[in-house]
């Protein structure tokens, strides 16, 4: 099916509108944009997104959009071929000139350890170090609502239940595993 180029705009235009300036105003480092949201969001505007699926993961994706909203992309949740209603952008807000906003934390690796007088306080700021950069991977739109939060965690878990359920070769596979005391049962 061939894209529809004033469609792609409009996705782009709502996308920041409704999640991309919020984030901005609320000074966020990070945050994500789930394309099943943003189809509802475009489904409440008359605008029919069936059958255009690819077309909402592409246009939230592409340069353009990343370079005109001061944008980088630091993870694509989802399936494989990152093109499902399932799929989660997660974006990093990019400093602009005097703004250190969406700095990431320097990687574990890069930490400055010469100060830890024991392993285990090494161990923590690396630990300390990682769930930061967790925090800034996953942090929630800007006017996410309770009711809202909630579903966005349950539908992470569902994708990660989906994977791992293919992971066993279906549902009989993953069951079997399940009951079993030994990996060997795994598909």
């Amino acid at each position: 099916m061939p894209m529809n180029k004033g469609l792609s705009r409009r996705i782009r235009d709502v996308a920041k509108e409704k999640y991309v300036l919020p984030a901005l105003r609320a000074g966020l480092p990070a945050f994500s944009l789930r394309v099943r949201d943003l189809m509802e969001d475009l489904r409440k505007e008359g605008i029919s997104p069936e059958q255009n699926t690819p077309q909402f993961c592409s246009a939230i994706k592409k340069a353009e959009f990343l370079t005109e909203n001061g944008l980088e992309i630091i993870g694509i949740e989802g399936p494989p071929s990152k093109q499902s209603t399932t799929v989660v952008v997660n974006y990093r807000v990019l400093p602009r000139s005097g703004d250190t906003r969406g700095t990431v934390p320097q990687p574990a690796t890069e930490l400055d350890l010469s100060r830890a007088s024991t392993p285990g306080e090494a161990l923590k700021a690396i630990l300390e170090r990682k769930q930061a950069e967790a925090e800034a991977r996953i942090a929630p739109p800007a006017t996410e609502t309770v009711s809202e939060r909630a579903f966005r965690l349950t539908e992470k878990l569902r994708g990660l239940m989906k994977d791992e359920i293919a992971a066993h070769g279906g549902t009989e596979g993953f069951m079997r595993w399940v009951r079993s005391d030994e990996d060997e049962y795994a598909a």
